[in-house]
């Protein structure tokens, strides 16, 4: 089977998720932690990107990203992984022993509308989906942090539309099983995230292939 087509469109609004090479831990201890976002608060500054969110978890990374230019993203994604892996290789005394990550990052395109809360709730709950923690103020390296310490982030930018005032109550309600079933077939198959109607619209657009077509539960209102 092919791949899905790689979309870089600027002003749209991308999930970006990256593992580990055989989905190894690479994240250990607080600096290997510290070490990727001083790197993505780097790129936001050469390449002018817009991080919506993000979650760094033990072997992998998400972002939800929003490029200004065509171009952009697959520019500011090599960067990132290029440097990460070269930064990585440095801190941890084991330069020359090969790239960190499995290969190509996966992405899907986000309709910019409930259906970007959504993910963006996918995104920064990873840590209690994966028992990392129990309560979600402890996990120190996502952008939910970043907003819940109402601290001025030089990665994180305001999304497109509002987010939740009751930010912390919105965090800890969990994705239905529909939400989480549309948020997976995303990711696996590269199926843009939104209503049907315009997922159908971005697959013709951008010629995707028609594995991706596959319908999903609608998302309701957050």
């Amino acid at each position: 089977m092919g791949r899905v087509p790689r979309i870089d469109i600027g002003g749209e609004i991308y999930h970006i998720i990256n593992r580990a090479n055989a989905r190894l831990q690479i994240f250990f201890k607080e600096e290997d932690y510290q070490l990727f976002e001083t790197i993505l608060e780097d790129g936001v500054e050469k390449h002018d990107m817009r991080v919506l969110a993000y979650c760094i978890m033990p072997n992998h990374f998400h972002l939800i990203l929003q490029p200004r230019k065509d171009g952009d993203l697959q520019k500011f994604m090599q960067w990132l992984t290029l440097t990460h892996t070269q930064r990585w290789h440095v801190q941890n005394k084991t330069i020359g022993s090969g790239s960190l990550y499995q290969g190509r990052y996966k992405s899907f395109l986000i309709q910019q509308n409930q259906h970007l809360l959504s993910v963006i709730r996918y995104v920064e709950r990873n840590p209690l989906r994966a028992k990392l923690v129990k309560n979600i103020q402890k996990w120190k390296y996502s952008s939910a942090y970043q907003r819940l310490q109402d601290s001025k982030s030089s990665i994180v930018s305001s999304p497109p539309i509002p987010l939740p005032d009751k930010y912390l109550h919105f965090l800890q309600l969990a994705l239905t099983a529909s939400e989480l079933e549309a948020a997976r077939n995303a990711v696996n198959k590269g199926k843009p995230f939104g209503s049907d109607a315009w997922s159908d619209t971005m697959i013709d657009r951008h010629k995707l292939s028609m594995t991706v077509r596959g319908r999903g539960r609608p998302i309701k209102g957050t």
